[in-house]
């Protein structure tokens, strides 16, 4: 540190030689990437809005990579070996297989419950492992997937409600086929949607991949044959060729384009619709998911859940963003069009009201039928947690393939979940030996 009289000489000597260098604090910077929602505009809004006016005032410079979500694990897996990239990374489902990459997010929800109370039973089994005690996600909300229909179409057979039940599905999609040549547009592809299509449909039918003590228990279970069984018979008397090769997002495409009868999906179908297409829009109704042998249920079709990686640079940050994000869930809600469900309950407290009387709908109330959501929705994992081993399943794959293999008539029902069960169990050792 110069003394006061060496300062004056150097002040007054500035003109004529090196300035005297004050230092300064550099700007923070927050790198986040995160799952490009299905909506456009809400990553707009986001990225544009909501990233800027936080790393405003909080003095970072926020940088947010947009990632599709058939990519998002790969570029996960690109930070983990990398050993850097992100601080934080935002997923469309419980990240249960990066649990030994990531901090411990127990305070984050600690800080959330002080001015949230405590975060919903989907959040909770979403991010948390009963192993270790720890928090390996934070979750900020979920869509829920409830059946969509056509209520003209459905109209035609007297069911303008729509299916209730699976049975209902099969009998009334056969007729709806031969009558209009319109099939039941189930996604069945190894795609995220045929994901969240065929698990909802496991837990329907009373099976599951886990049992609730983490044990393997695919083939072990009746239901599993069934379930098999059921959809086999379902695409030869309702079905079409399309369900086995669409790509993703292929059963909304079809169905926005009034090429099939009802599907499985987030609303983010049927506000593309109203936004794009009212005339069909007001043609697309939504329910409560179809009653299977096990009950009225469907696997959420986003549980969005952030990780900070133990490398990242800004954790601190990171851990404000979050925190902040669910002090402003309420406009993340809006400007997700209700998608975005909150997993703290009093974020939203006028949830219901707003979806029994919608603006942009036709009619206004069309969207109460979901107003019971987190009571038909179990987490990914179901029974039990959403583990390393269920989501390692789920992200390769699993049950899409094993449905297929008896759809295309590769293997009869009960050498396919025998298969399936092996690859589980080879999955399920790998993590016990890891």
């Amino acid at each position: 540190m110069p003394s006061r009289r060496e300062f004056l000489r150097l002040a007054s000597t500035a003109a004529w030689g090196p300035f005297f260098v004050f230092p300064h604090r550099a700007q923070k910077t927050l790198k986040i990437a995160r799952w490009a929602h299905f909506l456009p505009e809400y990553d707009e809004w986001f990225d544009g809005v909501y990233a800027k006016e936080w790393g405003r005032q909080h003095d970072t410079r926020v940088d947010v990579d947009l990632v599709p979500v058939d990519k998002i694990h790969a570029r996960a897996d690109n930070d983990v070996a990398a050993g850097k990239g992100h601080d934080l990374f935002m997923f469309p489902w419980p990240p249960a297989e990066y649990l030994r990459h990531v901090i411990d997010h127990t305070e984050i929800y600690q800080t959330v419950g002080a001015r949230h109370g405590n975060v919903n039973r989907i959040g909770h089994k979403s991010t948390y492992d009963p192993k270790t005690r720890r928090y390996f996600a934070f979750a900020d909300s979920w869509m829920p997937a409830p059946l969509h229909y056509f209520g003209d179409y459905w109209g035609e057979l007297g069911t303008p409600l729509g299916p209730i039940h699976y049975n209902g599905l099969r009998v009334g999609g056969k007729r709806l086929r031969a009558k209009l040549g319109i099939p039941c547009g189930l996604a069945l592809a190894p795609t995220m949607e045929g994901n969240i299509t065929l698990h909802t449909l496991l837990y329907a039918f009373g099976s599951e991949v886990l049992d609730a003590d983490g044990n393997v228990a695919i083939s072990k279970n009746y239901g599993t044959i069934t379930a098999l069984k059921y959809v086999k018979a379902l695409y030869e008397d309702a079905g079409s060729p399309d369900q086995l090769t669409w790509g993703s997002l292929g059963n909304a495409r079809a169905m926005l384009a009034r090429k099939t009868s009802c599907t499985i999906s987030a609303i983010s179908l049927l506000r593309e619709a109203e936004k794009e297409n009212p005339d069909v829009a007001k043609n697309i109704m939504v329910s409560p998911p179809l009653l299977g042998p096990a009950g009225v249920m469907a696997t959420p079709y986003v549980t969005s859940c952030s990780v900070i990686w133990n490398f990242a640079e800004n954790k601190e940050g990171a851990k404000q963003f979050l925190a902040d994000l669910i002090d402003n869930f309420k406009t993340v809600y809006d400007k997700s069009r209700g998608c975005s469900f909150p997993t703290y309950q009093n974020t939203v407290p006028n949830l219901i009201r707003l979806l029994e009387n919608d603006s942009k709908a036709e009619p206004s109330y069309k969207y109460i039928r979901i107003k019971d959501a987190l009571h038909w929705t179990p987490n990914l994992g179901f029974p039990g947690y959403a583990t390393p081993v269920a989501m390692e399943a789920f992200n390769t794959f699993v049950i899409p393939r094993m449905f297929m293999s008896v759809v295309k008539g590769e293997l009869s029902p009960e050498d396919a979940a025998r298969r399936a069960e092996a690859e589980v169990i080879r999955i399920s050792e790998k993590w016990k030996t890891g």
